[in-house]
């Protein structure tokens, strides 16, 4: 398992979440908003706006060599290629998963997440339970995501922090050699980019 969160993290609220939750509920008061709305642009950006980003970006690695390989020696850079960056991805190092390598992602401290290529963290990522067994029993975690990998694939664990979120670039399944990059897109899926789960093949391609 790769990197330590520094000092600064702790369990409590930032004065950012305090202040959120506080707006959101005098909102809520005063008539504004209901939660249900909240909840549905919540539920956009956990599963829709952000995670499309990130394939975006796998899509363009899948189908261009040379982008492949800036995006796995300098992430970052390579994100901002194609126009997503911010504050929460500050630094995105990216990891190719291989038949003989499976990386997954954590935060074993907090929630720290690539925001600009995955949008907002699910429950899940946020959970105690993921965030101390996917360090201790990672396979056993992946095969309640429905991944099961053969014993002789190495499973590596990253944990991000407040100074590198990770991202994971999926394995490209067999049978979308046909494919668009437009195409590609619309198959990749958020929990393989934290890699708890492989892209499943489409049935048209099958």
């Amino acid at each position: 398992m790769s990197g330590h969160h520094d000092d600064g993290h702790t369990h409590e609220q930032s004065v950012p979440e305090i202040r959120t939750k506080a707006l959101e509920s005098l909102l809520v008061e005063k008539g504004i908003i209901s939660t249900d709305e909240i909840d549905e642009v919540a539920r956009m950006y956990e599963q829709d706006i952000g995670p499309m980003n990130g394939a975006q970006v796998v899509a363009k690695a899948w189908t261009d060599p040379e982008y492949k390989k800036r995006l796995l020696e300098e992430g970052t850079s390579a994100i901002a290629e194609l126009g997503f960056a911010g504050a929460q991805g500050a630094k995105i190092a990216v990891f190719e998963n291989t038949p003989e390598v499976h990386n997954m992602v954590v935060c074993t401290l907090c929630s720290c997440y690539p925001w600009p290529v995955l949008g907002l963290p699910p429950t899940w990522y946020k959970s105690e339970a993921y965030r101390s067994r996917a360090v201790i029993e990672p396979r056993s975690v992946l095969k309640e995501f429905g991944t099961e990998l053969d014993d002789d694939v190495e499973v590596r664990v990253w944990d991000s922090n407040s100074e590198v979120r990770y991202m994971i670039l999926p394995e490209r399944p067999a049978g979308t050699e046909g494919m668009s990059e437009e195409e590609l897109v619309e198959i990749v899926t958020r929990d393989a980019m934290i890699g708890v789960t492989k892209v499943d093949v489409p049935t048209s391609a099958v």
